[in-house]
């Protein structure tokens, strides 16, 4: 007979996909307090194996949906019945129901890493014609995901939602800046083609580029623009962080200033992303992380 898996231990499985996973987000987690960082962990570990089955490339396109389908049909039966034996399911389910989580935004989220499926499913690249169009894209993975965080974090006030939704797309953008090369190699340009279109940038140009060839004037305006709009969606974040509980506002501020940190070094770099990818030093996460904690205790101390 299978032994059932106790909560407990379904909590340690999620901590351990997000401290091996989670890179910038588990510099965050760290400074929550063990009930809410648990709930952060499973929700963290729920995306990733949906982004995994999404995201592997050996398996057609077509199959990869299906197997996302059958995955999101068992998760469904699990938060219904509670019978399971996977382990994220029922660590999820768990915060689900502690933190108010609304079943919908799962559907949500899991629909974000199921977008570039169904994105241009023939042989050309994937785009977006318009801000609108990726905004929208950006708001399924990445929105919904702060949508959910802020139940875990808690809040009172109804204007919280919209101003997670629009640091969800600070966040997105950082990430598609970062990443512009790589998901070049990969046929996606995230890069609204109206934006390509007005800094006289072709989309042969970003997916056929030699490697390590450096941006052209063009091309880092281009960029530069995308960056002005997340920098703009950062003034979100600082609107939300008062607006979230106490003890969650660390965690808060510590993901906020990696992800703005990420931002200011590619523009540091003057929108270079192509000769090298740009990230967070590690020590300078451990200092973000470090002042983080100093807050915790005095967030703390204060209640």
């Amino acid at each position: 007979m299978t032994q059932a898996i106790t909560l407990e231990s379904a909590y340690a499985t999620c901590r351990a996909i997000a401290k091996r996973e989670a890179r910038n987000f588990y510099y965050a987690f760290v400074a929550l307090p063990e009930p809410r960082r648990n709930a952060i962990c499973a929700i963290y570990a729920f995306m990733r194996k949906a982004d995994d089955l999404s995201d592997d490339e050996s398996i057609p396109r077509e199959q990869r949906l299906r197997i996302i389908e059958q995955w999101q049909g068992a998760w469904r039966s699990a938060s219904q019945t509670g019978a399971t034996q996977d382990p994220v399911f029922i660590a999820v389910r768990d915060a689900t129901q502690r933190f108010n989580i609304p079943l919908s935004l799962l559907d949500e989220l899991i629909a974000g890493t199921t977008s570039d499926l169904k994105t241009n499913p023939g042989d050309g690249p994937d785009t977006y014609a318009t801000f609108a169009d990726l905004y929208q894209y950006c708001y399924l993975v990445a929105s919904v995901v702060g949508l959910v965080c802020i139940r875990i974090f808690g809040y009172t006030d109804p204007a919280a939602e919209k101003l997670a939704e629009e640091t969800g797309i600070a966040f997105q953008l950082t990430n598609i800046l970062r990443d512009v090369a790589e998901d070049a190699e990969r046929g996606r340009v995230y890069l609204p083609l109206e934006d390509l279109a007005a800094h006289h940038v072709t989309l042969n140009s970003l997916l056929h580029r030699a490697k390590r060839t450096p941006p052209s004037a063009d091309e880092r305006t281009l960029l530069a623009g995308i960056g002005k709009r997340a920098a703009s969606y950062y003034a979100s974040a600082a609107k939300l962080l008062p607006l979230i509980d106490r003890e969650s506002r660390p965690a808060m501020w510590v993901l906020v200033s990696i992800y703005h940190a990420l931002l200011r070094r590619i523009e540091r770099a003057n929108y270079d992303v192509f000769t090298e990818r740009a990230s967070v030093p590690t020590a300078q996460k451990v200092t973000i992380l470090a002042a983080g904690m100093a807050r915790m205790a005095v967030e703390r101390l204060s209640t």
